[in-house]
Parts: C-alpha cells; structure tokens; sequence
C-alpha cells in the first residue's frame, strides 16, 4: 500500500536515509540514495511510502518526490582547495554531501582548515555550492574541533546584549520579595551536589515525626521570579532549551548572574525558593504534599563525596557536617525506603554504564564510569518523589503542566525483545499488554546470568525516548502515572514553566489553561527538540575527548564487551565506556551474517553477540570522523 506523506529526513554517511513523518514519531522509512533525489539530511520532504515484505518481514521504504524546504543552510566541516575553488566535506556525515566552494568564495580558508560554509544553491545532479563564511581553525586543533561541534549545533555561550541589560536590572533579596513567603531559613536546609558544581538548584531537609513518618523537603530555586514570560531572558532561555554540559564547559540556559549567583542556592545567603514538602510513610507512600513559596538560607554546601564518607561511617569529615549528620542519615533512611517502593511499583533501574570524563588544569583526560554512589541515589530519589508530587498535584488540581512522559514501547519493539530473549533460551511470558513490571522481572531473574548486561542493553533499544508533552502519558520506566521536571528551573524550561504554573494557581488564577494553553504545548515541542539536541552536542563532544584519551592508548589489549552488532563489523566497549568499531573485513573466519532479531554477526562457527565479553586491541583513531578503530585479539 502507497501512500504520499510530509516529513523529515535523517541522513547516513554512506547516502542513504531515513524518512519521518509529521504525524509519526515512531516510524521510519529507508530510503536508498537513488532515491533521494538530491534531498539530504534534515530537510522536509514530500515522500511516497510502502511497506513490503523483506527478509526479517515487512520492512516500510520511501521515495523523496519533492523537498519542500532546506532544513540546513549553513554547515561546519573541512576545507580542502581543488582545482579552480575548493569544497567543504561535512562533520556531520549524515549531511552525506561535499559543498562545492566556487573559486573568490573561499575567504582565504586554507586546506585543513575547520570553517563555516553558507549553502546558496543547489543545482540539479550537482553537489550544493557555498561560500566559506568563519574560519574556525585547523583540523585536529582541538579548540577549532570543540568550536566546530559547538557551532554545528546552534549553541552559544554568549548571550545577546538586551539579556544581558535586563539581568543588570535584577536585584538580590530584599525584604518584600520575601513578604507572603513561608520564612525557612531557621530549617536545617542544605544542598547537595558535584564537587565541580557551580549552579545549586535544589536544597532539602528532613524530619521525623513521632509516629515514625518522614516529613522530606524539596526546595527549588525560584527563576520564575526574576524571569518574567515574554522578557528578553525568557524567549533566550526558551530557544536554548537547557543547558549543555561539556567536559571542561557548561553553556548555560540563563545567564552567570542568574545560574551562578542570584537563583542559585549558595550556603548562607537568603534565596528565594519554591518548596515541595511531603509527608511520607514507613512504606514509601506519600501521605500528603504541600507545595508553596518560600525563603531559605542554606546551611551548608555538601558534596556527593562527603555525604557518601558520611554514610560509610567517616567520623572526620562528619565532624565537620555537625548538625546536619542525623538529617543526612535520616536521608539515606529515607532513601532505602523510596528505592524499594519504587522497585516494588515497578521502576526500572537499567544497569547501563556511562562515561565520566574529567580534564585537569594541565590538559590531562581521565575517564571512569559515572558517581552510582548512594549519595548520589539518594538526591536522584528525592527529586523524582518531588517530581511525581507536583505532576499529581497540578493534575489534581485540573491545571495545565508540561508532563515529562515515557511511553511504552511498541508492538513491534517489544515482540522483538521478546524474541531476542527467546534466542537467548530464556522463555519469558509475552503479556499482549507490556508493563514496567514485565520489564523489572526479567532484569530481577537474569541478575545473576552471563545475559544481565546484553539483556540491559537491549531492553534500552526497545524503549521510546522520554520527551514532554501538555497531555500526560504517564512515565513507563519510572513506573509512574505522574511525571514532570519541576526540580531544576536554572537549567531545564520545562522546570520553569511548570513553576509558573503553580504560582499562577496558587495566586489563585482560574483561567491558566485558556492564557497558556497554547504556549505550553509549544514550549514542551521546543523543550524535546532542544534536549535532544544537547544530548546529541553532549555525545560528539564526548566521542571526541574519548578518541584523544584512547589514542594514547594505541598498540594496547584490554576486555571489552560486545556492545552492538552490525553487516559491517561489531562494536566493543571497554569498561570507562569508550566504543570502537571492528570492521568486518578484520575478523577472520567465513562470510559473516547479521542476525537482527538474535543481535548476533555471525559465520556459522563463530559469533559476536551483543554483551558477549572480548579481547581487542586499540589499533588507532579516526580523526576525521572521530571514532575509534579496535581489532580483536587472538
């Protein structure tokens, strides 16, 4: 069946692509290069689709008939000079196309060179034709590569000068900002953060009451007093999104002197918050919630580490927590029990290790795996309780939110995890309705097999990704029927709507959803467009620190895990997270076959599946697409 749709193209460097339409967000189409048309990647086009039968069952493909509009005009990549001008070839190699720099347009870019190229034409059977606009420096030059990423995702760290004159208008506390505000700057208030941290967007307290019930506190910075909606720091920070996080810098979503200094909970100074108080049982449950403007002074700056020392029974650091040790413990208390209810509902808690990367003053990069310490635990359980809290509660209260949702996977992405558990030989019941606890049994029950860390990483695959949305959908893997993001209002726009919204009710605003109905649906589309963009900038920065610490590592053997499978090779991972590719025409044995619904390349005799431990070799590191070579070992 054919049938002719919109929608927006995602590229592969070896020129095919994918095809999505407007109205599906879970469907692709592969469209091969003859039929592209000389559309590329992220541009809109106007495409026939079917559906056939393939060798792994129906496969749907598409066909570009028109391209409605350029979704990319100007691009980063290489310069090299040819003959009479030069061309561009693309960092992004989904863009799987050389721009073609006539002769005068090259602004005296060098060959090597990192720049910014304006696409102006596009002539038929052609490649596109730009001229050089930036020079950003040399390849390979590590600040012209991290410029060149930066650039290549629309990210600034500067910020335009009417941002900047309105910051210069905001004041700090003063009395009658605190006039109507629940006064807590007498309660033991603290946050709890990174050692590097520098913007402190959540404080908390803790108390336990006679009967043995906790009373826990989530105080979070109040940017909606100092962000106005429709002022010039808001529409900065609605078209940023969220704040990105490199290695050695942070673009931020607001400006130093909101983030770093008059939103920011520093230890000492009086800070305007907006708090989510909860009344929770021995079992986890919470009782009730109450949730309303305050002020606080936070007592003390804790890290991640210390509160963990603290835990572990450290009397020398304890010492010098002094009063806030007992609340600390009653945390992790509290803690203990939040994270067995959670699993008791059914939350999944995927085991899927990520990289931590660190740069020292003198340039040096190390890499582990990410802080999974209980201090850590403890502030994540925290904030997802306020999270839970306040989506009820503005659902409840039948008032307009940006939900933070996560659907459940589909049809067709469950039966194949289903039958990619059964290839392993574990026969798990298939339910025609999927819950988290379907998921949550088989990680229990495979805990202790060789398959636990293929079987995470594969149940991962299967999910949708979590974006937000004005119509709630519940959270499949939080197990939660409420979500949304109402902790970090310094660096998430959802956070800081949402904060708006509740303030609104609780003024006593009636008629929230007819003013802001259509702005939050917008906002929670931009929201999911500009995370997944940072998450995208975030991975490629990363792959890039990653490929300049392994390269030093050229030569060397270490274990690694099969962390995916495809008709070209087979990708391993070490244990910090570093993924390289080996390629296919380097392992030896037969003519390999990918088996999709097993994850496994296989030749008859040997095979590579997903999870499966190995030994590699680092045999270098790709530069120019900066990705990472291994071979196996003997």
């Amino acid at each position: 069946m054919k049938s002719i749709v919109k929608g927006k193209l995602t590229g592969n460097e070896k020129g095919y692509a994918f095809f999505t339409p407007d109205e599906e967000d879970n469907k692709d189409y592969f469209i091969s290069h003859g039929d592209l048309r000389g559309a590329n990647h992220g541009d809109v086009v106007l495409c026939e689709v079917s559906e056939r039968e393939g060798e792994y069952g129906k496969r749907t493909t598409a066909r570009v008939l028109k391209v409605v509009e350029r979704g990319i005009d100007r691009i980063v990549g290489t310069y090299f000079s040819f003959g009479k001008g030069g061309f561009v070839t693309p960092d992004d190699r989904r863009y799987f196309t050389d721009i073609f720099v006539p002769v005068g347009l090259g602004a005296r870019a060098k060959s090597g060179d990192k720049v910014v190229c304006k696409i102006l034409s596009y002539p038929k059977r052609k490649s596109p034709e730009g001229m050089v606009v930036s020079v950003l420096g040399r390849q390979f030059d590590k600040k012209a590569e991290l410029a060149s990423i930066q650039y290549a995702y629309k990210l600034t760290d500067k910020f335009s000068k009417a941002v900047l004159e309105e910051c210069e208008s905001l004041k700090p506390v003063s009395g009658e900002d605190v006039n109507g505000r629940v006064d807590l700057r007498g309660k033991n208030v603290f946050t709890i953060d990174g050692d590097d941290a520098k913007d402190f967007d959540d404080a908390v307290s803790i108390e336990k009451t006679a009967d043995g019930k906790y009373i826990l506190g989530v105080h979070i910075a109040d940017v909606s007093h100092y962000v106005y909606k429709g002022g010039e720091i808001d529409k900065e920070a609605l078209l940023r999104g969220t704040s990105v996080y490199f290695p050695e810098k942070v673009i931020p979503m607001l400006p130093e002197k909101l983030s770093n200094d008059l939103c920011s909970l520093v230890e000492g100074e009086n800070r305007l918050t907006l708090s989510c108080v909860m009344t929770i049982n021995g079992e986890g449950k919470r009782e009730s919630v109450n949730i309303f403007p305050s002020v606080i002074k936070s007592v003390k700056r804790a890290t991640y580490s210390e509160v963990q020392m603290i835990i572990d029974g450290d009397k020398r650091t304890a010492k010098n927590y002094g009063a806030i040790v007992s609340d600390i413990l009653l945390m992790k208390e509290l803690s203990d029990i939040l994270i067995k209810a959670g699993e008791k509902d059914g939350e999944i808690d995927l085991d899927v290790k990520e990289s931590a990367i660190t740069v020292s003053k003198n340039g040096d990069i190390s890499i582990s795996q990410t802080d999974c310490s209980a201090a850590r635990k403890l502030i994540e359980v925290f904030m997802v309780a306020a999270n839970c809290s306040v989506a009820e509660y503005l659902s409840f209260s039948e008032q307009p939110c940006i939900y933070r949702i996560h659907e459940k996977p589909t049809e067709e992405k469950t039966d194949k995890f289903y039958a990619f558990l059964r290839a392993l030989g574990l026969n798990f019941k298939r339910n025609k309705t999927v819950y988290p606890s379907d998921f949550l049994k088989i990680l229990d029950e495979t805990k202790s097999t060789p398959f636990y860390t293929v079987i995470n990483r594969v149940m991962l695959r299967s999910m949708q990704k979590a974006r937000y949305s004005v119509k709630n959908a519940g959270h499949f893997g939080l197990s939660k029927k409420y979500y949304c993001h109402f902790t970090s209002p310094i660096r998430r726009y959802p956070d800081l709507a949402v904060h708006r919204i509740i303030k609104a009710f609780l003024s006593g605003k009636t008629n929230i959803e007819e003013e802001e109905g259509v702005f939050l649906n917008f906002a929670a589309e931009k929201s999911s467009e500009t995370e997944k963009n940072a998450v995208e900038a975030e991975r490629a920065v990363d792959d890039f620190y990653k490929m300049l610490f392994i390269s030093g590592y050229v030569g060397e053997k270490f274990l690694a895990v099969v962390s995916g499978v495809t008709n070209f090779g087979v990708f391993a991972e070490l244990e910090n997270g570093i993924e390289g590719l080996i390629k296919i025409e380097t392992i030896k044995g037969g003519k390999f076959k990918l088996i999709e619904d097993a994850y496994t390349l296989t030749d008859g005799k040997k095979s590579f599946r997903i999870g499966q431990q190995v030994k590699i070799k680092v045999i270098g590191v790709n530069y120019g697409t900066r990705k990472v070579e291994f071979e196996f070992c003997d």
